[in-house]
């Protein structure tokens, strides 16, 4: 269990690495930035959002046909759910596309459409992002195709339950959305709160981030040693005459990434890391160019025709996610330089258990809506409330902390930056 978990923290880790690369190119590119301003121009006008909210209700109030639901409050909180997700994303080095999903449903954007609309935030990103570049350089072709195919009948999968859900049952679709939040998010926050609490009495726990076991696990070496073809040759620099894997294999991770993505509205990348490397035995380095395309692909994909053709996807909501997230990146790395590795463990846990909470008192009111419980409106939507008290409280918090810390702190980063730039100028001199 414990194996599990460190290696969903290495894959948190090594997505979080390269959202934070492909932010820093895309604000440091003129080209990128004068994109994203074009593209966001609809989103900077503030009479746009009080106008959708003042909407009549069959065309763009909850009670409409359609999921879309905006109003002034969706508007400005996707940029602030953009911020408090780069900032979990750039200060922890743990992906912060967690809480995005359930922050959007808090408030008030339905299940399907919170799913395509992040699934679409992530691809605007990757390809607005030039790091992906270099990063697709440790791409293995055999093991690269064989787990598109596999991520692509995932995606279609996924796409093809979650709107049939909807079609058959809005309220059904939100409580499953949740619900397998609520599994996940408990799983990982409850044992990152342990990690927490192990980590304050030994204090001698690294805070690097795992790379993979040192040689090949159990079931890695099972299922490399059965011939099934089509065998994929990987790891040759690394491994004199590589290893051989079946792509078979593969193609199976493949669709469990593709099929958890589409269905949930994340990258895929904190399965494909712990699947790869104590799976199927592949180095971590090759892992990590595989991961970052198979984002690129999942994401868009899974946004464009799983999801956008059928109008689940709300774009304005997906800029405004990006525009936050870019400003939220950049702030939380730069105050990693002035805080603690155990408080970062600390707000980690903090973060995901606050996403856990929000989807757990969500589902009180959706079973009384489907009839499975005796739970008059008033109290579901009194618990469903707290639930969205207690998650913005908890998130504003870390947020406020973070920004508090790098206020206090920008005499020393300034200092830190001004002694650098020295050292460099004495280095070229």
């Amino acid at each position: 269990m414990r194996n599990y978990y460190e290696a969903l923290m290495a894959a948190s880790r090594a997505h979080a690495k390269w959202e934070i690369e492909t932010s820093l190119s895309i604000i440091r590119n003129r080209k990128s930035m004068l994109i994203l301003l074009l593209l966001s121009l609809p989103i900077l006008i503030p009479a746009m959002a009080h106008a959708a909210g003042a909407l009549p209700d069959f065309i763009g109030g909850k009670s409409s046909y359609g999921p879309s639901y905006f109003n002034p409050t969706t508007f400005y909180g996707s940029i602030a759910v953009g911020v408090i997700a780069g900032l979990i994303t750039g200060c922890i080095g743990a992906g912060g596309g967690f809480v995005i999903t359930p922050a959007l449903m808090s408030l008030g954007v339905k299940g399907i459409l919170a799913v395509g609309t992040d699934m679409f935030h992530i691809f605007a990103k990757a390809i607005m992002g030039t790091t992906i570049h270099k990063k697709l350089g440790n791409v293995h072709v055999g093991l690269a195709i064989a787990f598109l195919v596999g991520s692509g009948l995932g995606v279609t999968g996924g796409g093809l339950i979650n709107r049939a859900l909807f079609n058959y049952n809005p309220v059904m679709s939100d409580f499953v959305i949740s619900g397998i939040y609520v599994i996940m998010l408990g799983f990982l926050g409850f044992y990152a709160l342990g990690d927490y609490l192990r980590s304050r009495k030994t204090a001698t726990a690294s805070d690097d981030a795992h790379g993979g076991p040192s040689g090949l696990t159990p079931l890695a070496v099972k299922l490399q040693g059965i011939n099934l073809p089509p065998m994929i040759t990987f790891d040759e620099e690394i491994t004199p005459g590589g290893k051989k894997i079946s792509g078979v294999f593969v193609a199976v991770c493949g669709t469990v990434v593709g099929f958890t993505a589409a269905i949930l509205g994340v990258g895929g990348g904190f399965l494909t890391f712990p699947m790869f490397v104590y799976g199927l035995g592949v180095s971590s380095f090759t892992t990590v160019g595989t991961d970052i395309l198979q984002i690129i692909f999942t994401a868009g994909y899974g946004s464009i025709a799983q999801y956008a053709v059928y109008g689940y996807v709300f774009y304005t909501l997906a800029m405004g996610m990006l525009i936050g997230s870019l400003f939220g990146i950049q702030l939380g790395a730069i105050t990693t330089k002035v805080v603690p590795g155990i408080q970062i463990r600390a707000f980690y846990a903090l973060a995901i258990l606050a996403g856990f909470t929000n989807r757990l008192f969500a589902l009180p009111e959706k079973m009384a809506q489907m009839g499975y419980i005796q739970l008059s409106a008033e109290a579901g939507k009194l618990i469903a409330n707290i639930g969205v008290v207690i998650f913005f409280a908890l998130v504003s918090f870390f947020a406020i902390w973070i920004l508090a810390t790098f206020i206090r702190n920008i005499p020393r980063l300034r200092a830190e930056s001004a002694g650098q730039a020295y050292s460099e100028g004495g280095v070229t001199q």
